[in-house]
């Protein structure tokens, strides 16, 4: 079928990037997990994957660095409706809960909505790694969309069950190492802390951190190098006093082992690509720093063995879903190109 489509004309509408892929069919599977449930601010990411998916028929096909991108079979799955559904509900509940914290007026009562919360959180781990590792058993690519940062943890199990070993290269505004927050096990402030009970996570990488806590900190610090942080504040003071990004990609990817799994919040980005992600933070990279930095990664050599893309809400306008439509475009076909 994608021989005969035409990649200067009309996309199809529905499908990932216009493309006439059957995600069955495809080298690339994109899970959507609409869920957002703990999210401690600004709510909406649910309805990143479908405003996503709305958004990426706008993208030209053409990618400078890879031949014929438009021939890479990259195909989503249909968003859970059930599982919005079940969201927007516990969403509701998880709300009530985190506000009755704030005023500090929480009781007893509102704290079987911790136990109600993590017990479903658990679930959709166990959902998202049982399609993950349907697809992985298959030989397949598979990526994920959410959502907020916790839904991809079930991917990471599925993948640390297929290798042995790999590391992880975190975007990301905040070093989501709480042991939990605000009572939620499975918060999107906990993914990493939850990600390094994995023995098969031998590295963490993060970039472009600039919101984390003393606890966090400690983590950091006391994981006898396991956890590389390379912190917003620190890449801007070596960019400010001469050293290129290319070098610092360079001390970035040296920490890197040869599997790698990218682990990418939106909100890693300058905060005017994505005004509505659920916790914004001054500062961040730019678009094509994160690419170029991807990029750099598969001209290595290392191999991306999967990712997620996170925390992209829609917001009143279709911005934020251009930005992270576009932004899944470049983690597709650089994780194809790095098998290849």
């Amino acid at each position: 079928m994608q021989e005969n489509f035409d990649p200067n004309g009309l996309g199809i509408k529905g499908k990932l990037f216009g493309l006439p892929v059957v995600p069955e069919e495809a080298e690339l599977i994109i899970i959507p997990v609409p869920w957002d449930v703990t999210v401690s601010y600004q709510d909406g990411t649910a309805r990143g994957p479908n405003a996503i998916l709305n958004a990426s028929i706008q993208i030209d096909l053409y990618h400078h660095q890879i031949k014929e991108a438009w021939k890479t079979s990259i195909g989503m799955l249909p968003v859970s409706e059930e599982l919005l559904i079940e969201n927007n509900k516990l969403r509701l509940l998880a709300k009530g809960y985190i506000d009755s914290l704030e005023a500090n007026t929480d009781s007893e009562s509102t704290k079987l909505v911790t136990s109600k919360i993590n017990e479903a959180s658990e679930n959709l781990n166990i959902y998202t790694k049982n399609i993950s590792s349907k697809y992985l058993k298959t030989g397949k690519l598979v990526g994920l969309v959410g959502g907020d940062h916790s839904t991809p943890l079930g991917l990471m199990r599925a993948l640390a069950e297929k290798y042995d070993r790999f590391g992880i290269l975190q975007f990301d505004a905040h070093a989501d190492l709480r042991k939990a927050y605000e009572g939620f096990t499975y918060s999107h402030a906990s993914v990493m802390y939850n990600a390094l009970k994995l023995p098969a996570v031998g590295r963490l990488v993060q970039v472009g951190i600039r919101d984390f806590c003393e606890e966090e900190l400690n983590v950091i610090t006391r994981s006898m190098g396991r956890v590389k942080t390379f912190f917003d504040t620190d890449l801007k003071s070596e960019i400010y006093q001469g050293k290129t990004w290319k070098a610092l990609c360079n001390d970035i990817i040296k920490e890197l082992p040869t599997l790698v799994y990218i682990s990418f919040d939106i909100d890693a980005l300058d905060p005017k690509l994505c005004p509505h992600t659920g916790t914004p933070v001054p500062g961040g990279l730019e678009f094509t720093q994160a690419t170029y930095l991807i990029s750099e990664v598969v001209k290595s050599g290392r191999k991306i063995i999967g990712f997620d893309l996170c925390e992209v809400a829609p917001g009143s306008t279709e911005w934020d879903a251009n930005v992270g439509a576009r932004m899944l475009w470049e983690l597709s076909q650089l994780t194809v190109a790095s098998h290849k």
